[in-house]
C-alpha cells in the first residue's frame, strides 16, 4: 500500500470548480454531482488502502467515473430491464410479464376513479372481489374466492382463520422454505396453529394422516414442493385420499399449490406441476396459489374453495391489512379475462415464453446473432439451457437457445458490466468464458437496443 498516494486524492472543492465539472454535470441537480463525486473519491480511498491501486488517476478520469455515478443515481431505481438469463420467472427482475391488456387496464384504474367498491347496476357500495371472483370460478369450478397482496400471505390468512388453536397435519416432505426465511413451521407457529408431522421425508402414508387425527386437529395440509423434490424410494398420498381423510373426521383439506398454473404445462413438456384445477376436482376445500407466477400476472396470493371458508377469509381482521389493491385488481382481471377467452397462449408473456420451441429460439437466436455480426460484433447462436423459475419444476431444464457474444476488446465480465450499467440495464450470463443472452426471455423489439448498447461498450473498451 503507497499511503503518500492519499495525499494525492483531491478534494471535493477543487473538482467542484473544474471546468470539466461543470460540462459534464450541468444537465443534472448540484447535489447529485456533489455525492457522485465524494462517493467516488471515498471509492478512490478505499482502493489506495486496500493496495488495489498504484498511481492516482487523472482528475479527467475521476470527474468521469463521477459523472456515470451521477447518471445511475438520476435513474428511477425501479425500472425496466432486458432479461437476457433465459429465467422467465426471474424473482429479482419481477417474476411474470403481465400481459398488454393487463398494462392498459392498470392505467385506466390509476388514471382516475374507478368501481373499486361500487355497484354501478345498484348505486350502492360493492365487494373488492367481485371483478376477479366470478372469473376465478369459472375458470376453476370453485365455489368462492378472493385475492390478498401475496401467497405467503394468503397462507397466513388461511391457516390463521381455519386452524387457529388447533392441529395442522403435514407430511414432514412438505415442509418448505420459500424464500426469505419463510418457512411452513413458524408461520404455524405464528398463526397459533399446531404442526403436527406426519410420515417421512420420503414416504408418507394415508394410515400416517388417519392415525395423527386428534380432537385438537382443524385441518390437514397439502403444500407443494415447489422449489425442491424428493426423488428415488419416495411414496405420495393422493389428493383425493387426503381430502377423503379430512372430511370423514370433520377436518378442513387446505393446499398451497405454490405457483398455481390454469393450464396443463404438459404441453410444453414440463412434468410434474399441477394445474389450479387439480386439487378442486380432488375435493380441496380452500386452495392458494401466486398471480406473478406460472399464472403470469401481477403479484397476488389468489385464494379458492368452498364459499363457507372463504366467506371466513373475508371477514378475517388479517384480510383488510393483506387486502389487494385497486391496480393489481384491473391487472389480475385483465389477466384471467385472457384465459376466459380462452387467448392465454397469445396473450400472456409467460405462456408464450415457455410454450417457445427450441426450433423458434434456435432462429430467433441466430436473427439476433445476425444483428450483431452486421454491427461489426461477433456473435453466434449457441445451444443452452433455460429454467422456468419461480420456484416452479426446478428439476427441469428446458432446452433452448442464446447467443454467444465475443469481443477482443473486453472480457466475458467487462461486456457483462458495461451491459448491465447501460439504459435500459441488459442482465445476461456468464458460462464457460462466454457472455450469453438467452433469447428465451427477450423480445424481437429489444434486438436493436441489444445490439447499439453492445456496439457503445466496444467502442468505449
Amino acid at each position: 500500500m503507497n499511503k503518500s498516494l492519499l495525499r494525492d486524492i483531491p478534494k471535493v472543492d477543487d473538482l467542484i470548480r473544474s471546468s470539466a465539472l461543470a460540462y459534464l454535470f450541468e444537465d443534472m441537480p448540484r447535489a447529485t454531482a456533489i455525492e457522485a463525486i465524494r462517493e467516488e473519491l471515498e471509492a478512490l480511498r478505499r482502493a489506495v488502502l486496500s493496495g488495489d491501486i498504484e498511481a492516482m488517476p487523472s482528475q479527467k478520469s475521476i470527474i468521469e467515473n463521477a459523472y456515470e455515478r451521477a447518471k445511475l443515481k438520476a435513474r428511477p431505481s425501479l425500472r425496466g430491464v432486458i432479461n437476457g438469463t433465459g429465467v422467465v420467472l426471474h424473482t429479482n427482475l419481477g417474476r411474470a410479464c403481465i400481459p398488454a391488456e393487463a398494462v392498459a387496464a392498470i392505467v385506466n384504474a390509476a388514471r382516475g376513479y374507478s368501481t373499486l367498491e361500487y355497484d354501478v347496476a345498484s348505486g350502492s357500495r360493492g365487494e373488492r372481489y367481485s371483478h376477479i371472483e366470478k372469473l376465478l370460478c369459472s375458470l376453476t369450478g370453485a365455489e368462492s374466492a378472493m385475492a390478498v397482496n401475496n401467497n405467503a400471505a394468503a397462507v397466513l390468512l388461511v391457516l390463521s382463520a381455519l386452524t387457529s388453536g388447533g392441529e395442522v397435519i403435514v407430511s414432514r416432505g412438505e415442509l418448505v422454505e420459500i424464500g426469505g426465511s419463510f418457512r411452513v413451521p413458524e408461520i404455524m407457529e405464528s398463526c397459533g396453529a399446531k404442526l403436527k408431522e406426519v410420515g417421512t421425508t420420503n414416504k408418507t402414508h394415508i394410515s400416517d394422516y388417519e392415525n395423527a387425527v386428534t380432537e385438537q386437529t382443524r385441518a390437514i395440509m397439502k403444500v407443494h414442493t415447489s422449489n425442491y423434490r424428493i426423488v428415488g424410494f419416495t411414496e405420495t398420498v393422493s389428493r383425493q385420499a387426503m381430502a377423503e381423510t379430512a372430511h370423514k373426521n370433520g377436518l378442513v383439506f387446505i393446499e398451497d399449490l405454490g405457483s398455481g398454473s390454469l393450464v396443463d404445462l404438459n404441453l410444453f413438456g414440463i412434468r410434474e406441476e399441477p394445474t389450479v384445477l387439480d386439487p378442486v376436482r380432488a375435493g380441496a376445500d380452500v386452495v392458494s396459489f401466486s398471480g406473478d407466477k406460472l399464472l403470469g400476472g401481477p403479484q397476488a396470493g389468489i385464494i379458492i374453495g368452498k364459499k363457507k371458508y372463504i366467506d371466513i377469509l373475508k371477514k378475517h381482521p388479517l384480510t383488510r391489512a393483506m387486502r389487494i389493491d385497486k391496480l393489481t385488481l384491473a391487472a389480475l382481471e385483465a389477466t384471467l379475462r385472457c384465459y376466459a377467452e380462452n387467448r392465454q397462449l397469445e396473450a400472456i408473456p409467460t405462456l408464450r415464453m415457455l410454450a417457445c420451441s427450441e426450433q423458434e429460439l434456435k432462429e430467433k437466436a441466430e436473427r439476433l446473432a445476425a444483428m450483431l455480426n452486421e454491427s461489426g460484433i461477433r456473435a453466434e447462436a449457441v445451444a443452452v439451457e433455460d429454467q422456468v423459475g419461480g420456484g416452479s419444476v426446478p428439476m427441469q431444464l428446458l432446452k433452448a437457445y442464446a447467443v454467444a457474444v465475443y469481443t477482443d476488446k473486453l472480457t466475458p465480465e467487462q461486456l457483462e458490466k458495461k451491459l448491465r450499467l447501460s439504459e435500459p440495464p441488459i442482465i445476461g450470463r456468464i458460462d464457460h468464458d462466454r457472455y450469453l443472452l438467452h433469447v428465451r426471455t427477450i423480445e424481437q423489439a429489444q434486438f436493436e437496443c441489444i445490439a447499439s448498447a453492445a456496439c457503445a461498450a466496444v467502442a468505449e473498451g
